[in-house]
């Protein structure tokens, strides 16, 4: 059996991507883990010839050599590029490893860094461990793609991370400080005097490692949640009822 010969340039190897999931903590704080991938390697038999040991290029038996054969439509004749041999007019034995092709595929098992702070969407590259070249090529590379995971009390945007917290009336229209849940673990956060429900507080240098700017995080955003407790004792209304003749603001009367 033959195999064509042809004469070209160079091929670099195809790209490849590889999925990979991982969790809330390990998209904060890196990881490492183990991929097997399958992508196509230089066949180790030929290095990358396709010939088979020994072998020589021979003329194509199909075009005698000249790289064209003749085809006929009607009474009309046409010299057309050869098939079999790709126009090069010359053939060779092929590797019985790889066929011909010069690469064979082949499963293999990567150490793979997943940086701090990547998040879905993140493409790591890993240059060269792409399909291998043909013709001499250069090989392709791998791109690890990040899927991950959610958490139950922290939302990511970017570099920010996003939260909520519940405040009591008092607390709220008091101020207090308190302690709430960041990346890091717990840190104390002051709450201001007249804070309202749905306003924000931010803590800066709370968020996730930048990819962009190494050393740089961004920032934690708390949006604040007011309970409103209810009241069933009479003594608890009457203080209620009091705090309102205390504090006679309308917050309605710029509706009108």
């Amino acid at each position: 059996m033959f195999a064509r010969q042809n004469r070209q340039t160079p091929e670099r190897g195809l790209d490849l991507e590889y999925p990979i999931s991982i969790s809330f903590d390990e998209s904060i704080r890196g990881v490492r883990t183990n991929i097997t991938i399958t992508r196509m390697h230089r066949c180790a038999v030929c290095e990358g010839t396709g010939r088979a040991a020994g072998s020589r290029e021979t003329a194509c038996p199909l075009c005698g050599g000249s790289g064209k054969t003749t085809r006929v439509k009607g009474h009309l004749q046409f010299a057309v590029t050869c098939g079999h041999c790709g126009g090069s007019g010359r053939v060779i034995t092929p590797c019985p490893n790889c066929r011909g092709e010069g690469r064979a595929s082949r499963m293999e098992t990567l150490d793979v860094e997943v940086p701090p702070g990547a998040m879905t969407g993140t493409r790591i590259r890993i240059p060269s461990m792409g399909d291998a070249g043909r013709f001499g090529g250069l090989n392709g590379d791998l791109y690890i793609v990040v899927s991950a995971g959610s958490h139950p009390f922290f939302e990511r945007k970017g570099d920010n991370i996003h939260s909520s917290i519940p405040l009591t009336v008092t607390e709220a229209a008091l101020g207090t400080k308190i302690q709430v849940p960041t990346i890091d673990g717990p840190a104390v956060v002051r709450i201001p005097p007249g804070t309202q429900s749905g306003q924000t507080l931010r803590i800066r240098g709370r968020g996730a490692p930048s990819l962009l700017s190494p050393g740089v995080r961004g920032d934690q955003y708390l949006e604040v949640k007011v309970v409103v407790p209810r009241v069933a004792d009479e003594r608890s209304k009457e203080i209620l009822r009091e705090l309102a003749r205390l504090n006679p603001d309308n917050p309605r009367s710029h509706l009108w």
